[in-house]
C-alpha cells in the first residue's frame, strides 16, 4: 500500500513538473536581439521588425534572419540592411499576390515570395505565378521553385514558362520540386555544337553564324551561369 501510494505521489510530482515546463514561455526573439546586437542596432531592427508586424508580413522571418546571421558572425550593420531589404521584399510580395489573387496571401506564401524577389525574380512574374495557379493552390512551392530556378542560373523568363507550364499540368508540389534539377540536367546534357555550329566551322565559320563555341548574344542571363543557390546563406 506505501508502495503505490509512493508511486502515486511520484506520477504527480513529474505531472506537476511537466506542466510548470510547458507553461514557461521560450524566451522573446526580441530579448535575443537585444542581446546580439548593439542597443543601437537592435532598436532599429526592432522597429522594423514592428512595422512589418503592423503590416500584417510574416515578422518571424525578420527575426529569424537576424538572429541567424548574428549566429554566424556577419557584422551589425549588415545584419541591419539585410532585415530592412527584406522587410521590402515581403511588402512587395505581398502586394503581388494580393493584387494578383485579390485575397490576402498566407505568411508561407509571402515568405516564398520574398526569397525568389532575393533571388532575382521580379514582382511581375510572382503575380504571373500567383494568376496561373487555381485560386486554392498554396503559392508556397511554386514561388520558391521560381527563386531556385533563376538563382541556379535559368533566365528569369524560360524559370517563368517552366512554372507556369507546370501549374497549368496541375502538376503536384512533390513534381513541381523536380523541377530545378530537371532544368540543370537538360542544360547539361544540350550539345555544345548544333547543326549550324557544325556546318559553320566545316566551312570555315562563313555559314552566316558565329564559329563554333561563341555563344550567340542573348541566349541566357550575362553572368548567371553557374550562379549557385544561395537561399538562407547571404543577407
Amino acid at each position: 500500500m506505501k508502495s503505490n501510494i509512493r508511486t502515486l505521489a511520484l506520477v504527480l510530482a513529474l505531472s506537476v513538473a511537466a506542466r510548470a515546463v510547458a507553461q514557461t514561455p521560450a524566451q522573446d526573439p526580441s530579448d535575443r536581439l537585444k542581446e546580439v546586437l548593439p542597443p543601437d542596432v537592435a532598436a532599429r531592427v526592432l522597429a522594423k521588425i514592428a512595422d512589418a508586424r503592423a503590416h500584417q508580413l510574416p515578422a518571424e522571418a525578420l527575426e529569424n534572419r537576424a538572429l541567424k546571421f548574428a549566429s554566424r558572425g556577419v557584422p551589425a550593420a549588415d545584419i541591419e540592411k539585410s532585415v530592412s531589404e527584406h522587410a521590402d521584399r515581403l511588402s512587395k510580395a505581398k502586394d503581388a499576390l494580393e493584387a494578383a489573387r485579390g485575397k490576402e496571401p498566407q505568411a508561407d506564401e509571402i515568405e516564398a515570395g520574398a526569397e525568389a524577389l532575393r533571388e532575382g525574380v521580379d514582382g511581375k512574374a510572382v503575380a504571373d505565378v500567383a494568376k496561373t495557379a487555381p485560386r486554392d493552390r498554396s503559392m508556397t512551392v511554386p514561388l520558391y521553385v521560381l527563386g531556385q530556378l533563376v538563382g541556379k542560373g535559368i533566365a528569369s523568363q524560360t524559370a517563368l514558362d517552366h512554372v507556369k507550364a507546370a501549374l497549368a499540368a496541375r502538376s503536384s508540389d512533390e513534381e513541381l520540386e523536380k523541377l530545378p534539377a530537371q532544368a540543370i540536367a537538360g542544360q547539361a546534357n544540350r550539345p555544345a555544337e548544333t547543326g549550324r555550329d557544325l556546318a559553320g566551322t566545316k566551312s570555315g565559320g562563313r555559314a552566316g553564324g558565329p564559329p563554333a563555341g561563341v555563344p550567340v548574344s542573348g541566349a541566357g542571363r550575362p553572368g548567371s551561369a553557374g550562379r549557385p543557390s544561395t537561399v538562407g546563406h547571404r543577407p
